[in-house]
């Protein structure tokens, strides 16, 4: 015999919160912002500020032992592996760009990325000088 309080949409119902809980944001705070990771997914995103390099490490090597270019769509970030992929948002003015991480940094604390002077650029970083900004993993890279 059944029992009558547990029905078929009671079931679901219980069924649907389990899955929406195991699959809620983990939120973890750092020095720099707040990072956010999506269990059973590569989707990792940041909050924080972001600064920019350029004209004083145009032409020297990077962490990954590439030669630095002011004008390429690259960054510095502290841990993410080299050739990681990550659209960065400006929060202050809706532009985005995609670059790709080849460096260490930003040694300034507070901070959580440095773009090169060209993603700089193309979120309209370089008047301010820094930005609010949300990292998105787009691809991990290979170290």
């Amino acid at each position: 015999m059944r029992d009558p309080l547990i029905t078929r949409p009671v079931v679901m119902a219980i069924l649907l919160t389990v899955l929406a809980c195991s699959a809620a944001p983990r939120y973890t705070a750092t020095p720099g912002g707040i990072r956010r990771s999506l269990p059973g997914a590569v989707r990792w995103v940041e909050e924080g500020t972001a600064s920019y390099y350029a004209d004083q490490f145009h032409g020297r090597r990077t962490a990954n032992g590439e030669t630095f270019d002011m004008h390429a769509l690259t960054a510095a970030h502290r841990t993410l592996p080299f050739n990681t992929r990550v659209r960065v948002h400006n929060l202050d003015n809706g532009r985005s760009v995609v670059v790709r991480i080849n460096d260490r940094g930003p040694f300034v604390e507070g901070r959580i990325i440095d773009l090169s002077y060209g993603a700089a650029k193309a979120v309209g970083l370089i008047g301010p000088g820094t930005a609010r900004v949300r990292l998105e993993v787009l691809e991990m890279g290979d170290g």
